[in-house]
């Protein structure tokens, strides 16, 4: 799925920015765009020590989510094809 396909999946409403499930996912997408970049720079630590902080933060939201909607995390987790 491309970025705008990704955004209009997860949006409750029109000017969604702050549901879990649409953060999860635009972290997931900076995420790949970052292990992409790091398959040919694999010296660059900066942008390494970045996507570890993102994948922190989408873990974090994760937990949050399982706990508070268990149904919807596992539907973002394979739809994203997100390994728990």
């Amino acid at each position: 799925m491309n970025k705008k396909e990704v955004k209009e999946v997860f949006k409750k409403h029109d000017k969604d920015t702050g549901s879990a499930e649409f953060q999860i996912s635009q972290l997931t997408d900076r995420i790949n765009t970052l292990t992409d970049h790091l398959r040919s720079n694999p010296g660059d630590n900066s942008s390494k020590h970045g996507m570890l902080k993102l994948v922190g933060k989408r873990s974090r939201l994760l937990n949050f989510l399982q706990k508070d909607n268990k149904d919807l995390h596992d539907n973002i987790l394979t739809s994203l094809g997100i390994r728990k």
